[in-house]
């Protein structure tokens, strides 16, 4: 479906809506076999479909390489072989999750007589936004099945192909368990004009989750009127404390910064303590560099005094900028700076960082615990790399993206993250007096 007339796009944004609200209604009431049923079902169609899929993303990544999409664009737009499999692998791990939908919680009674409690229940209908990640496609549409809520999925028109070849795998599931189609619903159209419509919808949508470049974000959480759940951006900071082990310290640093660029747990900023500095800068630098010869670090004038003869180095270093401590590069890319303790580290986070996700290398307890209290992001890690900030690695089977938000859900977003809950109250006739 291609459409380019704004009212059209209207017209077919109005029934997608209307769709999915009344899908959402028969999955409120869906029981937890029929939706481990339709996961299930859609995990044999899309083992039989493979090489379609396959051969549909090798379209996209053909059209992003003559657009010249951006590396970490085209990085998160493959789909080969093991993301493949992974992809399989999430749809399994939501389906043997507890299903939270109808659970009771703080029961108790009040003096009147009344029995209450809250039960969890889904939020209705989501809208999703996001770019390039197919796999996305199939790991929002796991969750929002789960939780009982109906979806609709509008993905970046660079990987429209092969969100088509998933969505058509997802529809045939669900027919075979027989469930709604449009509890899944991918747009068919890449006209911009349908975010819009999709944004303001509030008669049928419940709330929108967007996940992409800032850009993006920034423009949802303007335009929307529909409640938004944020993901701003992943600049990542580790911090080495004076009190950090050293192979810890180079161990996770690498890791975290050079383990996989496009994604937005990656770290992008280096802290060091400037009383182990001298001894630990070099050594994480040049294995950093070590693992990736694009590397690029950029320099506070402290680092740049300690690492500028370094032969090992040469060509990798140049000297930061202010831009530089608020940026998420998704790039081969790093910046350093040398902090004068954990004040300064602390300081630095709350005020450049965005609030996703923050590491301490530290082998003192007490500094862990201050870090933990004191800095201001949806994950706070102590000794272990940041690329851990994720829904899979959490337990939550996957994830529907990562709040940077407080309300109503932060970090990962998983099955309980796209519900609500209300109070119940069990009587025997109690009137008020």
């Amino acid at each position: 479906m291609s459409q380019s007339n704004t009212a059209d796009v209207a017209t077919y944004m109005q029934q997608v809506g209307k769709q999915a609200r009344t899908a959402s209604r028969t999955l409120a009431a869906a029981n937890t076999g029929d939706k481990n049923s339709a996961l299930i079902a859609i995990h044999d169609v899309l083992v039989d479909n493979k090489q379609d899929i396959l051969s549909a993303n090798k379209i996209d990544m053909d059209n992003g390489q003559k657009n010249d999409l951006e590396a970490a664009l085209l990085d998160r737009l493959e789909l080969n072989e093991d993301r493949f499999e992974g992809m399989l692998q999430g749809l399994k791990d939501v389906a043997a999750l507890p299903d939270p939908i109808g659970e009771v919680t703080d029961m108790t009674y009040r003096p009147s007589g009344i029995h209450l409690g809250k039960m969890r229940v889904p939020l209705g209908v989501v809208g999703m936004i996001y770019e390039s990640r197919p796999n996305v496609t199939l790991e929002a549409a796991s969750l929002a099945l789960k939780s009982g809520n109906a979806i609709i999925l509008r993905g970046g028109s660079e990987a429209f192909e092969s969100n088509q070849a998933i969505a058509k795998c997802i529809h045939q599931g669900l027919k075979k368990a027989g469930l709604s189609e449009h509890s899944v619903q991918v747009l068919q159209t890449t006209d911009r004009a349908a975010v819009g419509e999709l944004i303001t919808m509030t008669e049928y949508v419940d709330v929108i989750v967007p996940r992409g470049g800032k850009g993006l974000i920034a423009r949802i959480s303007n335009d929307a009127k529909v409640p938004v759940i944020k993901h701003l951006d992943g600049n990542c900071h580790t911090f080495i404390d004076s009190d950090a082990d050293s192979k810890i310290a180079i161990d996770v640093s690498v890791n975290a910064k050079t383990h996989r660029y496009g994604t937005c747990n990656t770290m992008e900023t280096l802290l060091l303590d400037d009383t182990i500095a001298d001894e630990l800068l070099p050594k994480i630098a040049e294995a950093i560099v070590q693992a990736d010869d694009a590397m690029q670090l950029r320099l506070d004038d402290k680092a740049q005094a300690l690492l500028k003869d370094n032969a090992k180095l040469e060509g990798h270093l140049s000297s930061a900028t202010d831009e530089d401590w608020d940026t998420e590069y998704l790039a081969p890319i790093l910046a350093i700076k040398i902090v004068a303790g954990i004040d300064e580290a602390i300081e630095h986070i709350n005020t450049h960082g965005s609030h996703h996700t923050d590491v301490i290398i530290t082998d003192n307890y007490t500094k862990s615990q201050r870090f933990i209290r004191e800095v201001d992001s949806a994950s706070v890690m102590i000794n272990a790399s940041s690329r851990f900030a994720d829904g899979f690695e959490y337990g939550l089977g996957a994830e529907i993206g990562i709040s940077t938000d407080k309300i109503h859900a932060r970090g990962p977003v998983g099955l309980e993250g796209l519900t609500s809950q209300k109070w119940i109250v069990y009587g025997h006739g109690e009137t008020r007096a």
